[in-house]
């Protein structure tokens, strides 16, 4: 913070020497690429190191065409984003922890997931993040559930404020918000996706579902139907029906998603 002999910049200065919006610096600071610092009055302060990632990234989808969680991911690939000391490093410590406890290599974890060993190694090791569907099929071989990725094992009140929601970080793009655990009968989640972010392929598993599309807008397949779903509509559906789902939109997409029972 000021006094540690860093220089600050605000929000709107970074605007200015980058050539973007405030809006869109708040929008790639939603998908981790920066992280800026806040003043008592939770003001944005960046640093030099925020403007040089925003630039590169600027560069990245005006010259190369790609989108915003496809950068993060390369950006981080490249080892120019290090992960934070949260989520993502958190589930990659769990999942390491959950194949050694059962005396399980990359290889044999990996071909049952039906993904290659260096991507499971780089989930391990922070440096990547997994789709919902790899997670589901991860969780299925652990004979667990994605719920258990999220460390949700301290008792839970009634209330949960929202600095206290155990996240996740689904694959690019998605991040999963737990806004409730412990011994309980639904699972609800709030679900922020990125524009063209989000599932991957499809997947299934026991129980049922219900959506509420609180902001944005989201595409979702269930076996050859597929439903477009805009702010203030609902869903419901049997998760034994393989689906999958994207933001076709623009902006982020916000989900209230209940799983009952909790085998998400």
């Amino acid at each position: 913070m000021p006094g540690d002999g860093q220089v600050y910049l605000k929000i709107g200065d970074v605007a200015r020497l980058v050539g973007i919006s405030p809006s869109a610096i708040r929008a790639w600071g939603n998908l981790g690429l920066t992280r800026p610092r806040r003043t008592t009055s939770r003001y944005r302060l960046y640093t030099e190191d925020d403007v040089r990632l925003l630039k590169k990234a600027r560069y990245l989808r005006q010259v190369r065409g790609l989108n915003a969680a496809a950068i993060v991911q390369m950006l981080k690939q490249q080892g120019a984003i290090q992960p934070a000391a949260g989520a993502t490093t958190a589930l990659g410590v769990r999942l390491r922890r959950l194949r050694t406890q059962r005396g399980r290599s990359l290889a044999e974890v990996a071909k049952a997931a039906g993904i290659s060993t260096g991507f499971l190694s780089a989930i391990e090791r922070s440096q990547m993040s997994a789709s919902v569907g790899t997670l589901r099929r991860l969780a299925r071989y652990y004979r667990t559930n994605i719920l258990d990725f999220f460390d949700a094992t301290e008792l839970n009140t009634r209330l949960v404020r929202p600095a206290k929601r155990k996240v996740l970080e689904a694959g690019p793009g998605v991040r999963m918000e737990l806004l409730a655990w412990g011994n309980k009968v639904m699972e609800p989640h709030l679900f922020r996706i990125q524009p063209n972010a989000g599932s991957g392929e499809s997947y299934a598993h026991e129980g049922e579902e219900f959506l509420f599309v609180l902001r944005g807008e989201l595409k979702i397949a269930l076996d050859h139907e597929e439903y477009h779903l805009k702010r203030g509509d609902s869903f419901y559906f049997e998760s034994a029906t393989p689906h999958h789902w994207k933001n076709p939109g623009r902006t982020e997409t916000w989900l209230l998603w209940v799983n009952t029972p909790p085998t998400f």
